[in-house]
């Protein structure tokens, strides 16, 4: 299929580009499949360039055909699982229990995240009974400066910490820290009580708390955290409850490190 020269007087975008706003045009409908022509309309883009770069992403596994739709590939996923450090995975399945059992205690949402450079990745949510006005999602990100998680884990890490010092900090809410100086004095305060706050820092109406994780080295390698409705949720209350649940993790991941089979510690 050629394109004429007024398609490209039309658009003159790179293949790349093309093939860029076509992915993100599939939105929700990833999972199900999306006609060419929709896509040609949200990638802005003519219905034979549509179709001529939709063969090549499918010629590399990247879409396939459902019918006369399109979906995302399994290679797009598989690439997806790259981003991530190796090992995030492992760590998740290690947990999950003890979010379980964090769930249990607080019946509020609860998370575990990892840091990755100057960001959080959050590995599993768990949704509590009552509303929270929660951005985050499972396989996300966010700025580890403005998220209880995010600052504990950066407490323990002086390069990410350098990192994050050392770059533009910028305000989501009015309690942001955005203040190196000021921020650095907090991290220094997480890193004496081994606890961190997210007073709306991240998103108005919104708080939580969290406690790290600690590898058999000492070092954290992920983050519990519970976050509510500010103004219902007492943070310094559920604090008790991400401290228990932590040392527990902690030796479990201890004896998965050494091999060492134990009982399951008991928690709720």
């Amino acid at each position: 299929m050629t394109v004429s020269i007024a398609e490209h007087g039309r658009d003159d975008r790179a293949a790349v580009d093309k093939a860029i706003s076509l992915l993100v045009s599939f939105g929700d409908h990833g999972s199900t499949g999306v006609g060419v022509s929709e896509l040609a309309r949200r990638a802005q883009l003519s219905k034979s360039t549509a179709f001529r770069v939709l063969g090549m992403l499918e010629r590399n596994g990247v879409v396939e055909r459902v019918g006369r739709n399109y979906r995302l590939g399994a290679r797009l996923h598989e690439l997806g699982r790259t981003v991530y450090a190796p090992g995030h995975e492992r760590v998740r399945d290690l947990l999950i229990p003890f979010l379980t059992d964090l769930y249990e205690l607080t019946r509020e949402t609860v998370h575990v995240a990892t840091l990755h450079g100057t960001e959080v990745v959050y590995l599993a949510k768990l949704y509590g009974h009552r509303p929270a006005p929660a951005p985050s999602r499972i396989g996300g990100r966010m700025p580890a400066y403005c998220t209880a998680v995010g600052k504990v884990l950066l407490a323990y890490d002086p390069d990410a910490a350098a990192d994050a010092l050392s770059t533009s900090l910028r305000a989501f809410t009015a309690n942001t820290i955005t203040d190196p100086v000021a921020l650095a004095a907090e991290l220094d305060a997480i890193r004496r009580d081994g606890i961190a706050f997210d007073d709306e820092e991240s998103q108005v109406g919104l708080s939580c708390v969290a406690v790290p994780v600690m590898g058999p080295g000492g070092k954290p390698v992920a983050a519990f955290s519970v976050a509510g409705a500010t103004g219902r949720i007492d943070t310094r209350r559920q604090g008790a409850h991400l401290r228990r649940v932590s040392a527990a993790a902690t030796r479990a991941l201890t004896c998965a490190r050494l091999g060492t089979p134990t009982p399951r510690d008991r928690i709720a």
